[in-house]
């Protein structure tokens, strides 16, 4: 058989195996009430006092998870790392890097997290390696080796991709920069790789979905080095489930195949991993950093988060300055000069696409942006209104460390391991949301009994403020404002991962933001007035029910009518009311 007849037939199959598990994939049930803790684990508790967080620093943390109300952790990348961008730079994917302890400390983590009910997920950076890892060395080194097309090599790129590497290293930092897409290597394989993010992250070789045939370097996606990468993938995944881990959250999940306008090339490739999961891990979970949801969870995911990178669905408007910390201020800013023209349509387009097949996940906040507590929305009422969205819509709700008793996005935090301080204004100044977890009004807020200059990044409690000690002794903290926000929902499938979600405001007059929950014959309405502005709106008549007040922050009421019901919001305020006969 010919090589293009032997291509197509490939590509039929793989297109098939697509449709097939699009058709037969449905996102585990144990998701339905799931309830997300992100974990930098460098930050979140040091055990052994050298102001680095670890793995049996979070063993050791488990019951105050599971009193928060959540069931399931995403451990951020702990495998062997080079440490040039955050833990994403993996060296060896068989082995937890030794500052935060070892395979079997991981092991242990998720027995204990299993005997708790806790789920305990894990990164996958699949995208790309480190360029210190054992297969890059030996893919560097020559042609013919076990590795060699784990990458992708040349000796001729084009000018503007010269050009483009002359500009990265004038930049102030070239190590931190994502400018342009070859890197000069001078190997004796090649003169040039390809990256996926930094220069010291090559680009894993998945094949082009559109091979130039003048670029002899660009495999097709059925090339035997393609080929054997993704069932290293596979054989990566296995060895961490077989320990007991639940799922991954794939890091840059839609970088894989290269020349991918349309991102089809991409998703076949998720397909036919979804397919292997399901076979052999039906009740294991990937989570996508793609924000594609509509793209990514028919593509075989159960979960893809909205990340602020996306121009189209609203969700840097909604929390994030545009660009990020200069300019325009987002929906949650007290001024209430934002918008959620963007958001509401999109998301709501995606809940109705998606119907029961996955999940969309908005976060909080996570290790690559800001924190809700940052520049003027910096008091706990303010963070009571932002987390009340998070916490009531639907979709997987995910906290990201510290969020729950409102730690501050760190503006004085040093550069870090390739967190870039030497782009002000962008959103990824990543160290500021990185900080240690804030757990004691003691000596380094009770996460390491280290020096404090010995601190992975300074800690700033606001005067023992925001500290999980301070706030726990306090009913009106902000922490337990998240604990009976996590109960509401636990306790009301109106409330949870797959009750219903209509927007009842209009997205021309953003405050207050209106919207309904129901399931089944419950009905809460959620309303959110971040501004420091009094607002009031009407909306469509819920039947003249009784509006009963269940949970909020401030002054707001709710009267209903016959022709519509009215709702009245002092500035920064939030509420939940049940609607009932």
């Amino acid at each position: 058989m010919n090589r293009p007849m032997k291509n197509i037939l490939l590509t039929v199959v793989a297109l098939f195996a697509l449709t097939v598990a699009q058709a037969q994939h449905k996102a585990p049930k144990w998701l339905e009430d799931a309830v997300f803790y992100q974990i930098y684990p460098s930050a979140f508790m040091d055990s052994d006092g050298n102001g680095i967080g670890d793995l049996p620093g979070i063993t050791s943390k488990l019951n105050y998870i599971k009193d928060l109300g959540v069931n399931s952790i995403w451990l951020n990348a702990c495998c062997v790392s080079g440490w040039k961008d955050g833990g994403y730079d993996v060296i060896d994917y068989y082995k937890i890097d030794p500052r935060f302890g070892t395979n079997t400390d991981l092991v242990n983590l998720v027995n204990e997290a299993h005997r708790l009910g806790i789920r305990v997920c894990m990164d996958l950076v699949a995208g790309h390696s480190s360029d210190q890892s054992e297969w890059f060395l030996q893919s560097k080194s020559g042609k013919d080796m076990r590795y060699s097309d784990y990458y992708i090599w040349t000796d001729e790129i084009s000018e503007q991709e010269k050009q483009l590497i002359i500009q990265r290293h004038q930049e102030v930092n070239p190590a931190a920069s994502f400018t342009g897409r070859f890197v000069e290597a001078n190997a004796p394989r090649a003169k040039y790789y390809e990256k996926n993010y930094y220069e010291s992250q090559p680009a894993l070789n998945y094949g082009y979905a559109n091979p130039d045939p003048n670029h002899p370097w660009e495999q097709p996606v059925t090339a035997p080095g393609p080929r054997a990468l993704r069932q290293e993938m596979k054989n990566i995944m296995a060895f961490w489930f077989d320990k007991g881990v639940d799922g991954f959250r794939v890091d840059m999940a839609q970088s894989l195949v290269k020349n991918d306008t349309d991102g089809k090339a991409t998703a076949s490739l998720w397909h036919e991993m979804r397919s292997w999961l399901d076979a052999n891990y039906p009740d294991r979970i990937l989570l996508a950093e793609w924000s594609a949801p509509m793209t990514s969870i028919p593509a075989g995911f159960d979960i893809d988060f909205f990340l602020p990178w996306r121009d189209n669905n609203g969700y840097k408007e909604l929390i994030l300055p545009e660009p990020y910390g200069v300019h325009k201020k987002d929906y949650f800013h007290p001024d209430g000069n934002g918008s959620i023209q963007a958001f509401v349509p999109y998301y709501t387009k995606c809940l109705q696409e998606l119907g029961d097949k996955g999940y969309v996940a908005l976060q909080t906040s996570n290790h690559d942006f800001h924190r809700p507590n940052y520049g003027d929305r910096n008091t706990i009422e303010q963070l009571k209104v932002s987390t009340m969205f998070f916490l009531t819509l639907h979709s997987m709700p995910f906290i990201y460390y510290g969020d729950e008793i409102g730690m501050k996005y760190n503006v004085n935090a040093p550069e870090k391991e390739g967190s870039r301080e030497d782009r002000p204004g962008f959103f990824n100044e990543r160290s500021g949301e990185r900080t240690p977890m804030q757990w004691t009004n003691g000596k380094n807020a009770g996460f390491s009994t280290c020096e404090p200059q010995d601190l992975f990044l300074p800690i700033d409690t606001d005067n023992n403020r925001l500290t999980v000690e301070t706030q726990e002794k306090d009913p009106n903290s902000l922490l337990n404002f998240v604990k009976d926000l996590l109960k509401l929902r636990k306790k009301h499938k109106a409330m949870g991962n797959t009750g219903n979600w209509t927007y009842v405001g209009d997205v021309n007059q953003p405050y207050p933001m209106i919207y309904k929950r129901s399931a089944g014959n419950e009905t809460f309405m959620v309303v959110l007035n971040p501004s420091a502005k009094k607002v009031n709106a009407s909306i469509p008549t819920q039947g003249g029910k009784v509006a009963t007040f269940v949970i909020g922050s401030g002054k707001t009421s709710y009267k209903p009518g016959k022709m519509s019901d009215k709702i009245e919001m002092n500035g920064i305020s939030c509420a939940i009311y049940k609607i009932e006969e």
